[in-house]
């Protein structure tokens, strides 16, 4: 029978796994914390004003910018839980409770999880979207809502088995190095299951660019080509080439960290990058907010009257765009060529 370690404090797993517990806070400690709240702070300010923006519009009201908006909703949950660990970090780790820290790992893993999930469904939404020609995705609005609970039921089962048994307090032997209480098999696991999870957006988004580019040269070809639909095409190239860059850089090294620990690498030192690739990976959350949302004209003219709220507080909403917007697509339709959405 197994003897399990419920009532012993944080402390008594962080020396289990021999990873350091400080008393006392250390420059380093204070970097990171300030360093990783200034990140979750601006994370927080523009995933509330991406959210805020596909409310008020309404040419917002369609699948894409409803799988946008709960990207938003699970960048802004994983600020608030970066937020958490950084005033449950350093010095204070060693006062937590067990239930208290469990807490702090599942809002980060759950909020994650959410935010790589939506990635890949935006990512499947864009494929259909660009090899059909639509500006919009036909799928109604009740699927997309089933498929944002999906998201989240997934993102929140991940990140909260550990608490309810895929833990180490019952088998020490088999605790993880960068967190105590985990067991090294979730993390493998949790690894592995995001490294999928990428592999498939890059076969995706490979495919979108070489079939944009092979479309291009095509219509290149015809006296027809509209220049407007060559410049859509370029964008949307440029916005999947920063997708892929931004995630390939912000989640490849923390999920081979996570790796490494979860498959016992002795010789790894895997402490001592272990703040940082978090860091790295919440980033991410502020530069979803930037690559999905920023890129988009009426998305960027809808923050500007957001922000000057006040200075607009007597004048009514027109957005502008929608005609130029219908207008160049018009046109495009009379060539006999489609627009699709160049930002997302």
């Amino acid at each position: 029978m197994k003897h399990c370690f419920y009532n012993e404090t944080v402390g008594f797993f962080y020396n289990n796994s021999r990873k350091e517990l400080t008393t006392y806070w250390r420059t380093k400690d204070v970097l990171v914390v300030a360093l990783g709240l200034t990140v979750s702070v601006i994370v927080l300010l523009t995933n509330l004003l991406v959210i805020a923006a596909i409310i008020i519009n309404r040419r917002f009201h369609y699948p894409i910018y409803y799988l946008l908006g709960n990207l938003a909703a699970a960048d802004l949950f994983a600020g608030i839980a970066y937020m958490f660990l950084m005033f449950h970090t350093g010095p204070r780790t060693a006062k937590l409770s067990l239930k208290t820290w469990f807490i702090r790992q599942s809002l980060l893993d759950t909020s994650l999880t959410a935010s790589v999930v939506n990635l890949l469904a935006i990512a499947v939404e864009r494929h259909q979207t660009v090899f059909t020609m639509q500006l919009h995705s036909k799928m109604s609005n009740q699927r997309v809502m089933i498929l944002i609970f999906c998201i989240w039921v997934t993102a929140l089962l991940l990140g909260l088995i550990p608490s309810y048994g895929w833990h180490c307090l019952c088998a020490l032997e088999k605790c993880s190095s960068m967190a105590p209480l985990y067991s090294r098999s979730y993390l493998t696991f949790w690894a592995i299951s995001n490294l999928v999870i990428f592999l498939i957006m890059v076969v995706v988004y490979t495919h979108i660019f070489v079939y944009v580019k092979r479309k291009m040269t095509r219509m290149s070809k015809h006296t027809s080509f509209h220049p407007r639909y060559k410049e859509t095409m370029i964008s949307l190239v440029k916005t999947v080439t920063i997708i892929l860059s931004a995630f390939v850089i912000c989640w490849t090294p923390g999920q081979v960290v996570l790796l490494l620990d979860g498959l016992g690498c002795k010789s790894c030192n895997v402490l001592a990058v272990e703040k940082y690739v978090l860091l790295l990976a919440e980033i991410n959350s502020l530069i979803n907010a930037i690559v999905y949302s920023y890129r988009d004209n009426e998305m960027r003219s809808t923050f500007r009257r957001i922000l000057c709220f006040v200075c607009y507080r007597n004048s009514k909403y027109t957005p502008t765009v929608v005609k130029l917007n219908t207008t160049d697509r018009r046109t495009l339709s009379q060539n006999g060529h489609f627009t699709v959405d160049s930002s997302i």
